[in-house]
């Protein structure tokens, strides 16, 4: 079994994936739009048509994860609740790096401090309203 985070946009993705090329060094693996389906294609709630230009379906490698996202369906502004994607780095400096760059923008909801079980443990809010912890795990942690 494989679970793979999915993330609607609501007509934000472009800018989704820039931002996660710049602060997090992704890599676009596949990019589809809207009007690349063939006819009859996808259709917004209330039977409209996406636009032509914006995301259908998207797939970035972020570190050895791949995060699938769209620009969903015309649906409004995008809200992430009840969820947070935690983002391992290999040390200190790229956890200093990543959280700054994911909170530009953003909001922070627990600065990056060393704790008991990490040597970098921080939790963000992007710019687009995806949270995220950044941690460190410490040599001694369990």
């Amino acid at each position: 079994m494989f679970i793979q985070p999915y993330l609607f946009f609501d007509g934000r993705c472009d800018e989704a994936i820039e931002f996660y090329r710049q602060a997090l060094k992704a890599e676009v693996v596949m990019l589809m739009r809207y009007g690349e389906s063939p006819e009859g294609g996808e259709q917004c709630q209330g039977g409209a048509t996406p636009p032509a230009d914006k995301v259908m379906h998207a797939c970035l490698q972020i570190g050895q994860t791949q995060v699938m996202m769209s620009d969903g369906f015309c649906s409004g502004k995008p809200e992430f609740k009840g969820v947070s994607l935690s983002l391992t780095v290999a040390d200190d400096a790229q956890a200093r790096r990543v959280f700054d760059a994911l909170a530009d923008g953003g909001q922070v909801q627990q600065p990056l401090i060393a704790t008991f079980f990490a040597s970098s443990f921080g939790m963000v809010a992007d710019r687009l309203g995806v949270s995220w912890m950044v941690v460190t795990a410490s040599a001694d942690a369990p």
